[in-house]
């Protein structure tokens, strides 16, 4: 019970992680509220269910409805995969490239409608747009399957079960390291410190020249294209899309709350407050109906999460603002020579 546990938590982690990852590019540094980044997410699933399962389809030649087709055609992917290994390799590097092109283009023509409105009337604006698009997912059929779901390859149907939780663990914190070290690499550069100097002060930004609307549409391409890949992992992983499963409080507020309790504008932050949330998360779904029945709680235990990350949420912007690792100022090697100039002294 308790290996499961820590599979399910590092798991979690890994998929939260390079969504939290994506949006402190976007909030932490840029200053961009994205309320709207589960769409980013759901477009992963979108790559998946209804690009990928299409592609399949066409390749065994069957027709019908996408519900139906991706059933049988899943299932025949998934014997050729169980026998050939580099098959569902293959699929799993051809979804990260189509979930993250698709993430880039959604996420430039996502921001387009409100790349210049002031932070409030932006944030409201891309949480209609996702909240919109999510809706058509869920009642439109033919996306992926709307409320009814549609089947996705396993990758690892060359696993056996009790193994394949932890390799997909081992994929998923594996790129979760590369996207830590790809965003470590970007925002330690210019481009990142320009992000910065736009959240603080946007008009000493446009005094120098640079175009904020730009710099907005580049963001929100690479944090969607990024947010994308985690949705594609999860849809993966589960070996099945539901579009209810991509709504906005799992995909966009949880992991606001995460980068608020590690630090914004700082990676590392970021990490810690994703395991902290990870941890209470598996915990409470694992033993939500133990705490019920032992502190006999009223109401369904459900909730209990949503209550308990509520009042977190509440307390972090009372008494820690800046996270558990504040962002730390931007020192360059000339300005490191002249501190130690200055100290000498």
């Amino acid at each position: 019970m308790i290996i499961e546990l820590i599979s399910l938590i590092l798991l979690w982690f890994g998929i939260y992680y390079i969504v939290s990852l994506s949006l402190n590019m976007e909030f932490g540094y840029a200053g961009i509220p994205n309320f709207g980044k589960a769409l980013s997410v759901l477009v992963g699933a979108i790559a998946v269910g209804g690009i990928l399962n299409r592609l399949l389809m066409l390749y065994y030649g069957v027709g019908g409805g996408l519900i139906e087709g991706s059933t049988y055609a899943t299932s025949m992917i998934n014997d050729l995969i169980a026998s050939n290994p580099i098959v569902g390799i293959g699929i799993l590097i051809l979804t990260i490239i189509l979930a993250s092109i698709l993430g880039f283009i959604v996420g430039a023509i996502f921001i387009l409608p409100s790349a210049k409105l002031k932070e409030d009337y932006l944030g409201v604006t891309l949480l209609a747009i996702s909240e919109t698009v999510f809706l058509v997912c869920t009642y439109n059929l033919n996306i992926i399957g709307g409320y009814y779901g549609v089947s996705t390859p396993d990758i690892l149907a060359f696993v056996s079960g009790e193994y394949r939780g932890w390799v997909f663990t081992g994929i998923v914190l594996f790129i979760a390291f590369l996207a830590y070290l790809f965003f470590e690499r970007l925002l330690n550069t210019p481009f990142g410190r320009i992000l910065r100097a736009m959240r603080e002060n946007e008009d000493t930004v446009k005094a120098f020249g640079r175009d904020i609307m730009r710099l907005r549409i580049k963001t929100v391409a690479i944090g969607s294209a990024v947010g994308a890949i985690a949705g594609a992992l999860y849809s993966l992983y589960t070996v099945n899309i539901v579009a209810n499963a991509f709504t906005r409080v799992e995909w966009t507020f949880f992991p606001f709350l995460m980068i608020l309790l590690g630090g914004k504008g700082n990676n590392k932050g970021v990490a810690l407050g994703v395991l902290c949330y990870v941890i209470v998360k598996v915990l409470l779904d694992v033993y939500k109906y133990n705490l019920k029945y032992s502190l006999n709680i009223p109401f369904e235990p459900v909730w209990l999460s949503y209550m308990l990350f509520g009042v977190l949420m509440l307390l972090i912007l009372y008494y820690k603002p800046s996270g558990l690792i504040p962002e730390k100022p931007i020192i360059t090697l000339p300005m490191k020579k002249k501190i130690m100039e200055i100290s000498g002294k």
